[in-house]
């Protein structure tokens, strides 16, 4: 699937509610059917700076040339913030997640209904996910 189809999916499924506490138990939900993250990358090289509680993210490129992402937090919302966007980019080109619209964010209403700190948790969670694209696009067209 395309990031854009993804991200429709994530539209529909958020649109089928109307009330933000539904939304956020949602978010909890989908926190929860994470796979694990693997103890050897809770590291502070992982930690997402700037959000207030603490999100590790790691990325991994395949064979293939897709990314692959794991992520964590030690709060549950933002541990489904996490999940909505690695469900977006995981087994992405490089090169798509660089150039990619994350237009879901505002369509489902998520930037608005967060505090300021957690939004700007968000902000900085999507910087290092366009980070660690840049530097493997970067890396394949220097091949």
């Amino acid at each position: 699937m395309t990031i854009n189809e993804i991200q429709d999916e994530i539209v529909d499924q958020f649109s089928a509610y109307d009330d933000w506490m539904d939304k956020y138990s949602l978010l909890i939900e989908l926190g929860n059917d994470m796979e694990p993250y693997p103890e050897e990358h809770r590291k502070q090289e992982y930690v997402i700076e700037g959000c207030q509680s603490t999100v590790w993210i790691y990325c991994d490129q395949n064979a293939d040339g897709t990314l692959t992402f794991k992520g964590d937090s030690d709060a549950i919302i933002v541990k489904g913030i996490v999940a909505l966007l690695l469900k977006v980019v995981d087994g992405q080109q490089a090169s798509d997640i660089e150039n990619a619209d994350l237009y879901f964010i505002d369509r489902i209403g998520l930037k608005e209904n967060l505090t300021p700190t957690r939004s700007n948790g968000l902000l900085a969670m999507i910087k290092q996910i366009r980070l660690y694209a840049m530097a493997y696009a970067a890396k394949a067209r220097a091949k």
